[in-house]
């Protein structure tokens, strides 16, 4: 008889079978007993987009389901200012609560990561469709229309993950807090001129300040998650996993396009520290995620705002995401046992299972 599997302990873990001490307990004895406590295993990111191709399936059957139903009811793109807020309000209602019966089934009854993640995406859609509704019910234009959208799709994403803890959904309410802040911003008056305004700390308008911010704050939500779950064996740890994805390029960009701006030596040494001091704290809290989402937007930047000579850089980058990847436990547990001790450190994934797992004396 095969043993219990990583993933069969956070299963039950997220069904209330035990508890998370219990579960890091069965995890410790389960390495101990099996000698993995002699090696460097450390602990994985978790991330699923999907367990089988059945769920591949079930969501092409979802997605065409969905597709139909914006095309009887006129709620597509193209028709929805045609049939009036009544309808929309009405349409997007229905659209939602099926979502929600939906998602009682393949979320919480049968557990599937894809369809899960879809379903998020179409209750999103669907609650963005009825702010505009409520938008055109009250006789805004189209620009506070639309910040009205953003606003009623996130506070109602915040309701569907109170209901189903769908990870995914973290990165859509992130999204929608994005879109609302900049739709007040420019409701005040204030609209952006060029895509860059929205990262360059330089140009005119509050836009890169906020990105800034909104990232940060990002960062600290999904700080709290990891904190609040170190051995990762619940569904915060891959709400962290999506907050991070989204929170480190927001911070990234930000700072690398207004230093690649600069184009002066100083800012490109203070690029490279910063590359340096993003991919230590990656390390230290042991998120892959957000040194890849922010490594990839740095890549993306260096070949659009530099010439032939990014190539060199984004060489470099990639030769050290690979040694990384390959001896990242190693290099945690060397970083994390230099590193003094600091408030929170405690609270982060275990780098030396070896010495965490000594019994005192």
């Amino acid at each position: 008889m095969s043993g219990l599997s990583r993933d069969d302990i956070r299963a039950a873990v997220g069904a209330g079978m035990i508890t998370e001490a219990q579960a890091a307990s069965l995890l410790a004895l389960s390495d101990s007993r099996r000698g993995v406590r002699e090696k460097i295993t450390g602990l994985d990111e978790p991330f699923e987009l999907f367990r089988g191709f059945n769920e591949i399936f079930i969501v092409v059957g979802l997605s065409i389901l969905y597709m139909g139903w914006l095309g009887l009811t006129g709620l597509s793109l193209f028709e929805i200012t045609n049939i009036g807020y009544v309808a929309t309000l009405l349409y997007a209602a229905l659209s939602t609560f099926t979502v929600v019966l939906l998602a009682r089934y393949f979320t919480l009854k049968r557990r599937m990561v894809a369809p899960s993640i879809a379903l998020a995406i179409f209750f999103a859609v669907s609650a963005g469709q009825f702010g505009m509704g409520l938008g055109w019910m009250l006789r805004t234009d189209l620009p506070a229309t639309l910040t009205l959208a953003a606003a009623v799709a996130t506070v109602l994403l915040c309701a569907y993950y109170w209901m189903f803890r769908v990870p995914f959904a973290m990165a859509l309410i992130a999204g929608g807090v994005f879109a609302t802040s900049f739709g007040l911003v420019m409701l005040g008056g204030t609209i952006p001129t060029d895509l860059r305004d929205l990262f360059l700390l330089t140009a005119e308008g509050p836009f890169a300040v906020l990105t800034m911010v909104l990232g940060l704050l990002g960062l600290a939500v999904a700080m709290a998650f990891d904190m609040s779950d170190p051995h990762r064996l619940t569904r915060r740890a891959a709400s962290g996993f999506w907050l991070h994805v989204i929170a480190a390029p927001a911070i990234v960009n930000t700072v690398a396009l207004t230093l690649f701006d600069a184009g002066t030596l100083p800012a490109q040494l203070t690029l490279i520290a910063f590359v340096l001091a993003m991919a230590l704290f990656a390390i230290a809290i042991d998120r892959r995620s957000f040194l890849v989402s922010g490594v990839g937007y740095i890549v993306a930047l260096a070949l659009t705002v530099m010439d032939g000579a990014a190539f060199l850089s984004i060489l470099l980058l990639g030769l050290v995401l690979v040694i990384l990847g390959a001896q990242w436990e190693v290099i945690r547990r060397a970083i994390m046992n230099t590193l003094p001790g600091f408030p929170g450190k405690t609270r982060l994934p275990p780098w030396d299972m070896l010495k965490a797992e000594e019994p005192a004396l």
